[in-house]
């Protein structure tokens, strides 16, 4: 089953991307985490300007340990039965890691 990661961050802006189509996570500075997705263009390849952007926002010097429960929650085979990670959701206050401090979503980046 394709598992999904969710990004919520305000009340008419999130996305959902599969899996799959995370492209890397970079330590972008103190606080501060990009991960990379083929662009929301539904684009079959994935060019310059088809690249989605979250930014999340994370407790300083915890880059390792975010980045690393992403992957686990990612290849976890008994968690995540309907094939959803919340990553994010700033409205809600949800969030998969205690480190996780809010998101920004750029599409096209």
């Amino acid at each position: 089953m394709e598992k999904f990661l969710m990004f919520i961050d305000d009340g008419d802006d999130a996305a959902t991307y599969p899996a799959s189509r995370l492209l890397g996570m970079t330590c972008a500075g103190d606080g501060a985490l990009l991960l990379k997705f083929e662009g929301s263009a539904m684009d079959t390849t994935v060019e310059e300007d088809n690249i989605d952007l979250i930014t999340l926002t994370i407790t300083a010097d915890t880059e390792k340990a975010v980045m690393s429960e992403i992957a686990r929650a990612i290849n976890a085979t008994a968690s995540y039965n309907d094939g959803l990670i919340v990553v994010c959701d700033d409205v809600n206050s949800k969030f998969l890691h205690a480190n996780i401090l809010s998101c920004t979503i750029t599409l096209d980046a």
